[in-house]
């Protein structure tokens, strides 16, 4: 197979199923890092954006939100997408598609609940639900991890911090997998992309609508009750923000996770010595987390949107004009990583660009890495034996993903 020219390299950002070929999109991202790494894409079914492959430069637009911002294009979506958007209003408002001073003030809403000290009192009980769901994996020898560990583990996580029962966990996870996997055939509600992720989003509005008027009716100490009692600027938090806030919260801190927890799993069955070395130094437990998270990059892109002409890397971006930030590729970057594509569970901690950089840096980077953590530090003092059992297979995305299906055969110590 010949080598990918920077065109062809190009049109992998608006190709869901190259998301699920990492050899391909890898292979894509290095040929742009090298030739053309502010690389213009046009496709006839995108509005046309700058993709911005190199860590360093990056860095550099998201330090600079007074030139580079999030609206109106946060997120990669076809042009007929665009259009419904800008004709009839953004139809969810997140931290993710704000810029200063109104991202400021919502993200202040919740910050200090997702400090160290906020979410030390939720300690015992993501402890807890790691040993149960490794305790599920008793008893047998294979199971699809994906489906019976890795995505509900985390969900049960976000439920706790929520407020919300357990009885509620089907239905955010089908209303969370109808979001973040719209253009995978095997998660999306029907064949039309855009209309069937308006239809999960009114789902989620009708469910968390009806949970802000119960947590102000009578307000308890859970985070849905923060969200729901806050104010900005000394008004009441619009209904649109409140409930973008709580879909971001359950459906980006659930999915996010369950794709690092596969995919890092998936690393140490591929890799027995690394996965050996980290079983024998449980002490690399908090590297190894970072790097299962830059290894998966679940959040593919953010987009943001030039407000003045702007020279990067020695492309103009013009005002106006839109750019695509591939984490995936910044964190593959061989002039900020030695050997990017070697997983290494006592990697030096560099910073890696998962969870992006500068005001928009993600708000539950903490808590994402306190379950990851709980959960392998569950698992691997009672992990014997660990190989796939079948194909892994990874969704269908331009947005958020990672594994969808990981058969593994595996033998376990008894639980204490």
């Amino acid at each position: 197979m010949g080598e990918m020219t920077a065109g062809e390299a190009g049109m992998v950002f608006v190709d869901p199923a190259a998301y699920a070929d990492e050899e391909r999109f890898h292979r894509a991202c290095t040929v742009l890092r090298r030739e053309a790494p502010v690389h213009r894409v046009e496709h006839p079914l995108f509005n046309p954006f700058y993709a911005v492959t190199r860590y360093a430069d990056i860095l550099e637009v998201e330090s600079r939100p007074d030139v580079f911002r999030n609206a109106p294009r946060a997120v990669l979506q076809v042009a007929e997408a665009d259009r419904l958007q800008e004709a009839q209003g953004d139809v969810i408002r997140t931290l993710t598609h704000m810029d200063d001073p109104d991202h400021r003030a919502h993200r202040a809403v919740t910050a200090d609940w997702f400090l160290p000290k906020g979410l030390g009192r939720y300690q015992a009980r993501i402890d807890e639900l790691a040993g149960r769901a490794v305790d599920g994996m008793s008893g047998r020898t294979e199971c699809e991890f994906v489906e019976d560990v890795a995505a509900a583990y985390p969900l049960q996580g976000i439920l706790t911090i929520l407020g919300l029962p357990d009885d509620d966990y089907p239905r955010m996870l089908k209303l969370t997998q109808e979001i973040f996997g719209k253009d995978d055939p095997d998660q999306a509600r029907g064949p039309d992309a855009v209309a069937d992720l308006l239809a999960a989003f009114g789902d989620c509005f009708l469910y968390f609508y009806n949970l802000i008027a119960d947590r102000r009716a009578g307000p308890t100490e859970d985070l849905a009750s923060v969200i729901a009692n806050s104010t900005i600027a000394g008004c009441p938090m619009g209904d649109m923000e409140m409930i973008s806030y709580y879909i971001i919260l359950a459906a980006a801190g659930h999915d996010t996770t369950t794709s690092t927890i596969a995919g890092g799993l998936h690393a140490l069955a591929e890799d027995p010595e690394e996965r050996e070395r980290l079983q024998g130094d449980l002490s690399l437990l908090p590297a190894a987390v970072d790097e299962m998270i830059r290894w998966v990059t679940p959040v593919k892109h953010f987009m943001r949107n030039a407000t003045v002409d702007y020279e990067l890397n020695g492309t103009v971006i013009r005002a106006g004009e839109s750019i695509l930030l591939s984490y995936p590729s910044a964190n593959r970057d061989e002039d900020v990583f030695p050997d990017p594509f070697r997983f290494d569970v006592g990697r030096s901690p560099k910073r890696h660009a998962a969870f992006g950089f500068g005001p928009h840096f993600c708000l539950g980077a903490q808590f994402a890495r306190i379950e990851i953590r709980a959960l392998f530090a569950e698992l691997l003092p009672r992990l014997i034996a660990l190989e796939l059992a079948g194909r892994p297979e990874w969704t269908q995305t331009l947005f958020v993903g990672g594994l969808k299906r990981l058969p593994i055969r595996y033998e376990l110590r008894p639980g204490s």
